[in-house]
This record gives C-alpha cells, sequence and structure tokens, in this order.
C-alpha cells in the first residue's frame, strides 16, 4: 500500500511521529512518504497524495490540529479515493469533529501498530481505554526523507546557531495535571522506548549533522533509571555533543541528587512547565508543586550549573493583576529573565474536549459553547481588563520580537506596562542556551494559527 504521513506542526523538530510509524510501516512492505508542512507545502507533496491509497495526519498537538484541518479537505479534493486517518494526542480528542471531516480511523497512544493495521487493511482497535495501553518494542526511527535537520529549529548558544536534533525515551506521563492533553489520552500510564532504540536514533541524527539533542518525552523523569542510563550511554559514545530535557518542578526536586548527573552528562538545560507562581492556581492544576518548591528548585539548578527553562500559563480565569505582578517579580529575583521566553508571559490556559479542568465547577462557570473551528472551550476572564492586558502583551511580545528585541528588553517592557513603575535594574547575565522555536503546547496558540 502506498502511505502518505503528513505532519504540520511539531514546534520546529524533525517529526519523531513521522519517522517512527515509517519504521513500522516500511518493515510490513508499504510504500511510505513523508510530508513536514512546517518545512514544506503539500503542493510538493502532490504526487504522492495522488497515488496515495493512505493518507495520515500527525496531531500531537492543539496548533498542529488547527492546521491540518484545511490541509485533510484539501488532501480529499486531491485523492477523494485515498483513506483518511488521523493520529497522536488530538485525534482523540477531536475525533467527532475528525470524522465529520471524512476521517476513518482516530488513533490516539502508541499508534504505530494501529497505522500498520489500518494499511494492512482492517480497521484498528481502540487503543485509549484505561487499562489497554500498549507496551511496544519500538524500531528505530526513518528519517530517511524527511527534510535536513538544518531545516528545523536551532541550538542557540554565546550568539551561534547549532544544529539540532529531536527523538523520545518516553510517551505518555504518570501524573494527572489538570490541564495537560496527554492525561485524556494516557490516563496516567507512560511507556518507554527501549535504550538501543534510543541511542540508535540519536546515532543516526549526529551523523546527520546534529551537535545537540533534544529528549521530548512529557517528562523525561517519568522514569529517572531509564533517563539516566540512556543520558550516560549518550555521553559516553558523543561527549561533544548536548542536550535538554523537560522534567516536572515535583521530580526536580524529588530527584534533587540527579542534578549534577545530568550536567556531568551534557544537560544544557531543562525546560520545566512551572504554570504559576500562585499557590492556589497550582492546587487548581493539580501540578504537584508549590510556589516554594519552583524558588527551591530554581536555586539547586543555578547550583549544579543548568539552565532552568521555566514556561508558565500566565493567564486563566484566576489570574489577577496582583498575581501577574507576582510572576514578574518573581522572574527578577530569581534572575530567570533570560532564561524565559517573553511568549510565556503572555499565554493564556487553552481549554480541549475531555480536559480534565471541565471537573471545575468555577471553570464551567466562564467557559462558552465548544469552538469547533478554533477546537476549544472558549472562556472570559470575570473582569474583562485582564482579558484586554493578555491581548496587550501577546500583541507586544510579537512586535518586539520581530524587532529583535532581547527577553530583558521585552521584560522591561511588560514590567512598565503592567506595574506601572520603571523596570527594576537586572543583574547582567549572558543568554542561556535556548532552542529558537517558542515552546508551548498547554496555551492557546496565537490568534492567526
Amino acid at each position: 500500500m502506498r502511505v502518505v504521513l503528513v505532519s504540520t506542526y511539531e514546534l520546529g523538530h524533525q517529526p519523531f511521529g513521522l519517522s517512527s510509524p515509517k519504521a513500522w510501516l516500511v518493515r510490513d512492505g508499504h510504500h511510505v512518504v513523508c510530508v513536514d508542512l512546517a518545512v514544506g507545502t503539500l503542493d510538493r507533496a502532490e504526487p504522492a497524495i495522488l497515488t496515495a491509497d493512505l493518507v495520515a495526519f500527525y496531531l500531537p498537538m492543539h496548533t498542529a490540529t488547527r492546521l491540518a484541518i484545511p490541509m485533510i479537505e484539501r488532501v480529499k479534493h486531491l485523492n477523494p479515493r485515498a483513506r483518511l486517518a488521523c493520529y497522536g494526542l488530538y485525534a482523540p480528542l477531536n475525533r467527532d469533529l475528525l470524522h465529520g471531516l471524512g476521517v476513518e480511523a482516530t488513533i490516539g497512544a502508541e499508534f504505530e501498530p494501529a497505522l500498520v493495521q489500518l494499511a494492512n487493511g482492517g480497521i484498528p482497535v481502540a487503543q485509549n481505554a484505561a487499562g489497554s495501553m500498549p507496551r511496544l518494542t519500538f524500531l528505530t526511527p526513518d528519517r530517511s526523507d524527511l527534510p535536513d535537520l538544518s531545516a528545523y529549529s536551532h541550538l542557540t548558544q554565546n550568539g551561534a546557531k547549532i544544529t539540532a536534533g529531536y527523538t523520545e525515551a518516553s510517551r505518555g506521563c504518570k501524573h494527572l495535571c489538570r490541564h495537560c492533553p496527554v492525561v485524556p489520552v494516557y490516563q496516567g500510564q507512560f511507556r518507554v522506548v527501549q535504550r538501543d532504540v534510543v541511542l540508535a536514533d540519536i546515532r543516526q541524527q549526529v551523523a546527520a549533522g546534529a551537535r545537540h539533542i533534544t529528549f521530548g518525552d512529557p517528562d523525561f523523569f517519568n522514569g529517572p533509571t531509564h533517563a539516566m542510563r540512556i543520558v550516560e550511554d549518550f555521553h559516553a559514545e558523543f561527549p561533544d555533543v548536548s542536550y535538554d530535557a523537560t522534567i516536572k518542578i515535583e521530580h526536580l526536586k524529588q530527584h534533587r541528587d540527579l542534578l549534577s548527573r545530568l550536567k556531568e552528562t551534557g544537560c544544557l538545560f531543562v525546560t520545566s512547565a512551572v504554570e504559576s507562581v500562585d499557590d492556589s492556581v497550582l492546587a487548581r492544576l493539580e501540578k504537584g508543586h508549590t510556589r516554594q518548591d519552583f524558588f527551591d528548585v530554581a536555586g539547586w539548578m543555578r547550583e549544579a550549573g543548568l539552565a532552568l527553562q521555566p514556561t508558565f500559563i500566565a493567564f486563566t480565569p484566576w489570574t489577577t493583576l496582583d498575581s501577574y505582578g507576582e510572576l514578574l517579580r518573581a522572574l527578577a529575583e530569581l534572575e530567570l529573565v533570560e532564561n524565559t521566553a517573553p511568549v510565556q508571559l503572555a499565554l493564556r490556559l487553552l481549554v480541549t474536549q475531555n480536559s480534565r479542568l471541565l471537573e471545575l465547577p468555577e471553570l464551567r462557570a466562564v467557559i462558552g459553547e465548544f469552538d469547533e473551528k478554533g477546537l476549544v472551550y472558549p472562556w472570559k476572564h470575570s473582569h474583562a481588563e485582564m482579558d484586554r492586558l493578555a491581548s496587550c502583551l501577546f500583541q507586544t511580545v510579537s512586535r518586539r520580537q520581530d524587532q529583535n528585541k532581547s527577553r530583558a528588553e521585552i521584560f522591561g517592557e511588560i514590567w512598565e506596562l503592567v506595574m506601572r513603575t520603571p523596570a527594576p535594574a537586572l543583574p547582567r547575565q549572558l543568554p542561556v542556551p535556548h532552542l529558537d522555536e517558542p515552546w508551548y503546547c498547554c496555551a492557546e496558540p496565537a490568534p492567526q494559527v
């Protein structure tokens, strides 16, 4: 069977969600073409689309799903006989909408064998009910027809742009944070990618020019022993290649003893979804950490020589002008202004289908009807000025980034807009290493998407 796998957006990374299922499909004898619309156009893939028997769209996040909808319509027009499928976290969350567009199968977690089953002419069994998550023996991802790594997000370090690769050592998450899109699909389960497969994937990307690797696991320390064995082997083989990972504040606190080992094995920075410095909001989101935990971890990370890259959902129905000001003061006090992408100070809470946020009566009181075009439950703050502030700050950040303003300059402007006082004098801090693609997945995307 001729199969086309399509990705619309994966945070600037060469898509693991295309390369992994391609390896499975090729092993079963199928002809597979990968199309990454984040760095290309559907026009260039049109010959493959026209002859495809199956076209499957990878939907790992909200933005990717919104971008995929018009592409699904276009593929239907180009090749009405092709079977259509969607897979990834946001496929089951939007099953009814996608089926209404003519998508035959929506596959959520651990999608590789289900895609093979579909390509072989079957209908994949639903795999998203609690207790039914398969444990897969993974294959080394097949990246052979994806664009060169140079087309993707780069590591910015000391003014240089460094080619970066991307892999996954695990999927899912043990935790049940209310706002997280992983939760409705994995429901507290996580699955590891075998160490030899992860290392083989890193090896092929280093051969292709990568000098930095991002581990894209929802939380790298869901399985800390597994994670540390991988990075120790990785560092032994490639001592000059650095990496980054995403780890919860809760896990950074719990495994404080591992911070120095992360540094020793080449970790440059850790992304952590702090979300808020307001304990009442953290409790509502069931984040598993407190404001003080964040402050403690920030200090321990600095002692270990690791950069903490915090992410936030700055605007929620419970955000006040005072609590937003506290967020700005915390970043200044902790000397994390250079560590924080400015867009993190302007993001709004995302409420999707089946989100655990819908369990909260105070959230249900402020949301509207589900928006099928935006794929969200829209919400309005009880104080309209907070919604106006969020919009103003998002526009400010977008303009200033387009003007190549520094993080400190943008932070200072936000401070003056919100606090109505001159921005504090920040200590001189060198820019910290970071990827040049904005990082967010649990927040409403830019209005233009």
